[in-house]
């Protein structure tokens, strides 16, 4: 090899360690720690939103106000409708253009959302399921028309979900634009083809039950973090929109009865006069729902159709959205609720299938979600909601949700319909808080709605019924989620269509992040208070998730950044192990008492190494056969007590002052507890003491004990009693996955294991009770 070949392989070496020297360094001077600030990660404040998380001094949001003439074919199962959309744009910017959702078009026959399923053979364990997916259906809107108010067609063009008009001229800030569409679809049968909205069919009768939304095209929001929010509907995004007022009439058969958003404006066109001397009973009545039709009169209606049209004209202001109901099957009650200066009207429409449940809880139950909700966010300004039955459907809009949870043809109903139907009607209830009021973005950020909606219906569950079965809320349900393979779990931070295991990320998670920031980190008061502030601050607005972390901080005086990261942007988990456990006392320099001390430890310690067995199984030593060998320290006592051990502990005591004194004498019991964070989430420390007596004592140590160190802490305990076990997290309050590791003395966590395969009966205990009633008589 010539030496420029050498010298060229020098460089290349030198060059190649330089480098991995460049990247050593760098990784171990960026900061790492769980504490470090959120500045990267959240976005930079500016005019439009403050870093307190508040609204700033030029924010601004767009307006959309509708007047929409709809009509339901009852024969053909098809929405036919025209709007008129005023759009007003208070943005500093000039638009160039305007987008608008098409969100029927996820089931237009070229929909993406069908091509970017993901499946398997093994997803397909029924006939049903095959025609499901093979179910060929004509779905997504038929645009007839777009055009200028004075009939001039407007260029627009279709991408998928989204409909992008170009205009003319931009329109300026301040300015406003009104256009006209006109449009048609099919209605999908949600059992054939699934759905947020559509149709429930009952043969028996031949009747329809219509719950209607996403049925018009709707403008996408315009604001300074995305300008426009034109991401594509795909299925599990769900809806960003702007505010507006709502004009809408719906032409429908003339038997047919309408729950809609928004305030019934023709009640003498309508409604009988009974039925409308009701209605006004029942916006005094207080303590009970009221019939405005009755199961006998929905009975008689649904069994007769007549022929004909009814228009139903109802108009809703602020609103983000607007959906409805229809059907000839309802059932309707109402009742007032008082709520602050407010009277909101709770009702629910429900068929007769929904009986006894319905008539029993959903009214009740909607008024007792908008008592709490109220409570804990703003008071509730609207002046309805409704809660409308549908088979084995969940779903939100302005003033109205559907809602599942049906009884068994017998009447009879299991433990897990009821609370499933209370549950599901406070959650789509709780949804005219969160998004509906308080604005979030649904396409980016399913969790904004979804999770908070999760926790404060918790919190509304706990307030209907003592040891109420809730699904979500408590530390311990999400530990299996959280410990579970990373491969197959996103942080709370991911778009919604990105994320794996939906119900988990979305709605279990930050709802039991915001429980345990509640009830172990802030404390229920401080809590409170903040989210209060959070919601009042964003009511009518469109807030980010920086706007949430950022307000809980500012109006609680408590840096969050390390919890924000930690359970958000992160898929660590929790799993503090208690490694072990040193017990202390200090040396009181007494003669008397430490000579004692020492008598009695070497005696234990000559059993554990074996000294007595020792001493039975060896028959003579050397010295015993030779006394001669023994000297001064085989004769001396050392546990004895002298004159001079006396001198020199009474002057150590003249040096001390009475209070040390009586410290060293006090008889004090420490305890070093080393710590292990395994699971890598950084949590309060929360440890329960049993001393020898049986009597406990809890200890909190914030979060901020590993901001040193992160995975490894120490922490040093003095009782005057003896402790005889210590339990970390005792209470289950900060999802600790692994609960085998919080004690000393270790203790077993038992698991039930099943030793035969159990068969599911599909007999409700109501029904067994029945049987069992049959078998007495």
């Amino acid at each position: 090899m010539t030496n420029n070949c050498l010298t060229k392989v020098t460089k290349m070496l030198l060059t190649c360690v330089l480098m991995a020297t460049a990247v050593f360094s760098q990784e171990e001077t960026t900061n790492k720690n769980k504490f470090r600030q959120l500045y990267q990660e959240l976005p930079t404040p500016n005019v439009y939103r403050t870093a307190s998380g508040a609204p700033g001094h030029e924010y601004y949001q767009q307006q959309a106000n509708y007047v929409i003439e709809l009509v339901l074919d009852d024969e053909n199962q098809t929405i036919k409708g025209k709007e008129r959309i005023t759009y007003i744009n208070n943005s500093p910017d000039p638009l160039e253009y305007l987008w608008l959702q098409l969100d029927q078009n996820m089931r237009a026959k070229d929909s993406d959302s069908k091509l970017i399923t993901v499946e398997k053979m093994e997803d397909f364990k029924s006939i049903g399921a095959l025609q499901r997916r093979m179910f060929d259906f004509d779905g997504g809107f038929k645009i007839d028309k777009v055009n200028a108010t004075n009939g001039k067609p407007l260029q627009y063009a279709i991408n998928k979900t989204m409909l992008r008009i170009d205009l003319d001229q931009p329109l300026k800030p301040g300015a406003r634009i009104s256009f006209d569409i006109e449009w048609w679809y099919n209605i999908n049968d949600r059992f054939k083809v699934g759905g947020r909205s559509g149709y429930e069919y009952f043969p028996e009768e031949d009747n329809y039950l219509y719950t209607i939304a996403q049925f018009f095209p709707r403008m996408c929001v315009y604001n300074d973090v995305e300008g426009w929010q034109n991401k594509q509907f795909l299925g599990r995004g769900e809806f960003t929109l702007p505010f507006g007022d709502y004009d809408v009439s719906i032409t429908v058969p003339a038997d047919h009865v309408v729950a809609s958003t928004g305030v019934l404006q023709n009640e003498a066109q309508v409604l009988t006069t009974e039925q409308r001397n009701r209605l006004r009973q029942a916006r005094n009545k207080f303590d009970a729902p009221m019939f405005i039709i009755t199961e006998e009169e929905a009975r008689k209606n649904e069994a007769n159709k007549v022929a004909g049209t009814k228009t139903w004209r109802f108009k809703a202001e602020n609103v983000r959205d607007f959906a409805f109901a229809s059907s000839r099957k309802f059932i309707w009650d109402a009742q007032a609720v008082k709520v602050g200066n407010n009277t909101p009207l709770a009702m629910s429409f429900y068929p007769k299938e929904g009986n006894p449940l319905w008539e029993k809880y959903s009214t009740r139950i909607v008024a007792h979600t908008l008592e709490v909700y109220s409570k804990y966010t703003i008071d509730y300004p609207y002046p309805v909601a409704i809660s409308v039955h549908s088979h084995a459907i969940g779903m939100e809009y302005p003033m109205i949700s559907f809602n599942g949870g049906r009884p068994e043809k017998d009447g009879t109903y299991s433990e897990r319909t009821k609370y499933g139907m209370l549950g599901v009607i406070i959650h789509e209830v709780g949804h005219n808080f969160f998004p509906m009021i308080i604005n979030s973005d649904e396409r980016q950020w399913t969790w904004m709605d979804e999770g908070l909606n999760t926790f404060v219906q918790y919190l509304t569950e706990q307030e209907w019924e003592r040891d109420y079965p809730s699904r979500r809320g408590p530390a311990h349900m999400i530990t299996d989620y959280m410990g579970g393979d990373k491969r197959y779990i996103s942080p709370i931070m991911t778009n919604s269509e990105s994320i794996w295991q939906f119900g988990n990320n979305a709605y279990g998670k930050p709802a039991t992040a915001l429980n345990i920031l509640r009830e172990t980190i802030l404390g229920r008061e401080l809590f409170d208070f903040a989210f209060k502030t959070y919601c009042e601050r964003w009511a009518f607005k469109h807030p980010t998730p920086a706007d949430l972390f950022r307000t809980m901080e500012d109006a609680s005086a408590v840096d969050l950044d390390w919890f924000w990261r930690g359970w958000f942007y992160t898929t660590d988990h929790v799993d503090i192990a208690i490694n072990s456990v040193k017990w202390f006392q200090l040396n009181t320099k007494n003669p008397e008492i430490e000579k004692a001390w020492q008598q009695e430890r070497d005696g234990q310690q000559r059993q554990h190494i074996g000294v007595e067995r020792n001493r039975s199984e060896i028959i003579e030593t050397v010295t015993e056969r030779n006394p001669e060998m023994l000297d001064f320290y085989n004769k001396r006592n050392p546990y004895e007590v002298d004159k001079i051990d006396l001198k020199e502990y009474q002057n150590f005591k003249a040096s001390l002052s009475e209070k040390d004194l009586a410290l060293l004498n006090k008889g004090l019991h420490f305890y070093e507890i080393a710590f292990e964070n395994i699971g890598g989430l950084v949590m309060p420390l929360i440890l329960e003491f049993t001393f020898e007596d049986n009597t406990k004592e809890v200890i909190r140590i914030p979060a901020e004990v590993w901001r040193l160190d992160n995975y490894n802490v120490s922490k040093v305990f003095h009782f005057e009693k003896p402790v005889v076990a210590v339990s970390l997290d005792p209470f289950l309050e900060t999802a600790d996955t692994d609960l085998s590791n919080n004690h000393w003395p270790r203790e077993l966590e038992p698991t039930r294991f099943n030793l035969f395969q159990e068969k599911q009966s599909r007999e409700n205990p109501m029904q067994r009770q029945k049987r069992l009633e049959q078998i007495t008589e």
